[in-house]
């Protein structure tokens, strides 16, 4: 299991008990979208080649909005 924590500069990630950050810009650069734009499974397709994606997308813009 992925477990992603994101806030204004960025995303904590957890991915087969590997810890790491994802900066903004880097998510911005594989998107090629504005980070408040992209989706929590956008990020996961990032981090995993086949993800196994549920219920509907959440824009991190939303998220942050919600936290």
């Amino acid at each position: 299991m992925t477990v992603l924590s994101f806030d204004k500069t960025g995303v904590d990630v957890v991915y087969e008990g590997t810890e790491f950050r994802l900066e903004k810009e880097l998510i911005e650069d594989a998107t090629q979208k504005s980070y408040h734009d992209v989706t929590d499974h956008e990020v996961l397709q990032i981090i995993e080649e086949n993800p196994e994606l549920s219920g509907e997308p959440a824009r991190v813009g939303d998220i942050l909005s919600t936290a």
